[in-house]
């Protein structure tokens, strides 16, 4: 008789094999079984540092950073781009914020620090870390 892979494993090889995208849904395991098991697999990979808590099921992929042994986000482009890939997963039309197109045209020379996007619609979720925060800006 076969071994059975647990929940978690299954979830964890899931990740592991997606190489483009770096944020999950719960949606995203729903075939694998139901919406309380799924929960706590996440919960687990969450506790031991290998997805990172975005909001309201939405996780990123983690890796261990090499100094503090803490998890951080494992996107190249951290907090910036895995905020930008969950509102698009989400389905939620947005685009850059004006220091942000100011910066990318050459218009000026200043970074923009906080990670900020214009959105058309309704949106009110919190996509957050523990260190930062999408700032959503309503562009109507």
């Amino acid at each position: 008789m076969p071994k059975r892979i647990s929940i978690e494993r299954q979830v964890e090889g899931k990740i592991s094999r997606c190489w483009k995208r770096n944020v999950f849904t719960r949606k995203n395991f729903e075939e694998l079984s139901d919406y309380d098991q799924i929960g706590r697999a996440l919960l687990n990979l969450t506790r031991q540092g290998k997805l990172i808590r975005l909001g309201y099921g939405l996780y990123a992929k983690a890796r261990t950073n090499r100094i503090t042994g803490l998890p951080m986000i494992a996107a190249e482009g951290g907090f910036d781009q895995v905020a930008k890939e969950a509102l698009t997963l989400l389905g939620i039309k947005w685009q850059p914020s004006i220091a942000e197109q100011n910066y990318n045209a050459g218009i000026t020379t200043q970074i923009p620090v906080n990670t900020q996007v214009l959105i058309n619609e309704r949106f009110n979720r919190t996509i957050k870390t523990e260190q930062f925060k999408l700032q959503v800006k309503r562009n109507w």
